[in-house]
């Protein structure tokens, strides 16, 4: 089924991918995105921001969110820190397609608090987000307290990992610690807090639906896990009574753009359902220029 183009889509979660920022990555990521996700050589090499773009205008996708991603403690040889300048620059070129995601290290205490502070305030970025995996802190660990309350006082979303971690790299194994459960106790301690789920909470979906119907302010992040492989409530979800609470993301380069909506369109979602889960409900929760 050709892309349709009907909805000007919002990517919530994208990974910034210049030869610049990769050149910084570990060198052992070759057997996770080439080898088990099946990410082509040219984007694992990486590709420009004019790349990108041509690649979301295939897609039908106006706006991606880039995410200064932090993968682990920054003295660690397998983590991989996405500076938040690499991220601002993007934006600044090109305003109208890009915003910015604040990344965030619990590890880090005060200094996380106040550099996300300076990604929100002083860089325009417009939420934070977080690999509790990377970490092996679980979403209701007490080091991440003091960056939502941040998130609150700036009034930002906060995107977190829930569901089954992969093995990014052998040397470092990380444990699965974002079951969509935890997510409940940092929800009734932050009423306030925007809470997004991404990456659907496989293979702890109906905890994630779970989490998402009890509580007013959490969501749904879609990304990762390609559309055709959605478990059946999911799509349900979405469709129905959570139409509301889910937000369209690839995670790319984990998920190409164009296969994406491609197989969000053989969904066959309902017309205002499509509208609201590929952009409205992104140009709501992160209070967007609709």
């Amino acid at each position: 089924m050709p892309i349709s183009n009907d909805v000007r889509a919002i990517d919530t979660v994208v990974n910034i991918m210049t030869p610049e920022v990769l050149a910084k990555r570990p060198k052992d990521r070759r057997e996770f995105f080439v080898d088990k996700i099946g990410v082509d050589e040219q984007t694992f090499r990486g590709i420009t921001h004019e790349d990108m773009l041509r690649r979301m205008d295939a897609a039908g996708i106006e706006r991606s969110f880039l995410i200064a991603s932090k993968s682990g403690v920054a003295s660690h040889p397998a983590s991989f820190q996405v500076p938040y300048e690499a991220v601002a620059e993007a934006v600044r070129r090109y305003p109208d397609r890009f915003s910015g995601l604040a990344g965030v290290d619990p590890t880090q205490g005060m200094v996380a608090v106040r550099e996300l502070e300076h990604g929100i305030k002083d860089l325009g970025f417009i939420g934070a987000h977080g690999y509790p995996h990377w970490f092996e802190l679980p979403p209701d660990h007490a080091r991440w307290y003091p960056i939502y309350a941040k998130c609150v006082e700036l009034d930002v979303p906060i995107q977190l990992q829930v569901g089954q971690s992969l093995v990014y790299s052998r040397s470092a194994p990380k444990r699965s610690v974002g079951r969509p459960i935890t997510l409940d106790a940092v929800a009734c301690d932050f009423p306030d807090l925007k809470l997004i789920g991404i990456h659907v909470g496989i293979p702890w979906t109906e905890e994630m639906i779970a989490m998402a119907w009890k509580h007013a302010n959490v969501f749904i992040g879609s990304d990762a896990h390609s559309p055709k492989y959605w478990p059946e409530s999911f799509v349900h979800y979405i469709n129905t009574y959570g139409q509301n609470k889910v937000i369209f993301g690839t995670d790319f380069p984990i998920l190409g753009f164009e296969r994406t909506m491609e197989e969000i369109n053989d969904l066959q979602l309902r017309p205002g359902v499509r509208q609201k889960f590929l952009r409205d409900n992104a140009v709501r929760i992160y209070k967007l220029k609709g």
